[in-house]
């Protein structure tokens, strides 16, 4: 039976692009009902083993193995995840920028930091951005600055992407379309205009679909979202999540240091001396809380 990649999945069928060579297009695909009765929902970027049916149409009969699994949004086997955040309209927003950086590290996704709409800066935010790419490169994050009206930077997102398949993900309105549009001549997706009393875009993807490069990768385009919940993290998860701690949580005082208040605490010692960032430590603290306050609730 014949083996393909789930590029698209709408109203109860997906969309399987077929691994053997020369196959352009993608063949309609139902799933068989043993997905249902097991709890299993084949999901975009699964490969999959498939019968083709009479109609031209086909039956997914096998998930193969995933490497990884991401539940929102509903994408499998990416290994990359693109974070777009534009430097205005919308203004760029760390502390949403670092809630996205925990979740890709949870998901155990390698991270490209991708700031947009580099043509809206003035010298003031020039250097916004340049202490901004500081920051997050001195962390261990590969940070991009890009402008989909100019071209700037298409070249070096195009490069990370080659092979894999990537999520991108970032708030509405913040160029996700646009840069797509502007690395893949003739993709004309639709782009949002930005409500400027708003501060935000309109939705304009609405469903997960699998976008293929020339360089043999595949794109992610989810559905835009402003906002994320921590209710499939553990607080004691969240510090892993801050890759800057790990030289030091381990020399903490006591074991599961919360790094909020014990004595001893290496990762506050840091903090102290510059070795971590006071504004990424800041919303580990909100974080933090804010998931002690979610698990209260529920």
């Amino acid at each position: 039976m014949p083996e393909g990649l789930i590029v698209k999945a709408l109203s109860g069928y997906y969309y399987v692009k077929p691994e053997a060579a020369g196959s352009a297009e993608s063949v309609q695909c139902r799933g068989r009902g043993i997905f249902k009765k097991k709890g299993l929902t084949p999901l975009v970027g699964d490969r999959v083993i498939y019968t083709p049916t009479e109609n031209g149409e086909g039956i997914v009969d096998e998930i193969l193995p995933r490497e990884t699994e991401l539940i929102r949004p509903p994408v499998a086997n990416a290994r990359m995840a693109v974070l777009l955040f534009s430097v205005r309209e919308p203004d760029l927003n760390l502390q949403l920028l670092d809630k996205f950086l925990v979740h890709i590290e949870h998901a155990g996704l390698k991270t490209l930091i991708c700031l947009t709409k580099r043509d809206l800066m003035d010298e003031q935010e020039d250097e916004l951005i340049r202490q901004t790419v500081e920051l997050y490169e001195r962390v261990g994050y590969e940070v991009l600055v890009t402008s989909s009206l100019k071209g700037e930077g298409m070249e070096d997102v195009m490069k990370r992407l080659e092979g894999c398949i990537s999520v991108f993900a970032g708030q509405s309105g913040v160029g996700k379309s646009s840069l797509l549009n502007a690395m893949l001549p003739g993709l004309s997706l639709e782009t949002s205009e930005i409500s400027l009393r708003l501060g935000r875009g309109r939705h304009t993807t609405r469903h997960v679909e699998l976008i293929e490069l020339a360089n043999g990768g595949y794109v992610a385009d989810t559905p835009g979202f402003s906002q994320l919940d921590f209710l499939e993290l553990g607080v004691e998860e969240l510090s892993p999540c801050f890759i800057e701690f790990a030289p030091h949580a381990p020399k903490c005082k006591f074991r599961g240091c919360s790094h909020l208040h014990e004595p001893g605490c290496r990762v506050r010692e840091a903090v102290e001396s510059g070795g971590i960032a006071g504004s990424r430590y800041e919303h580990y603290v909100e974080f933090y809380e804010e998931m002690r306050e979610k698990k209260r609730r529920y």
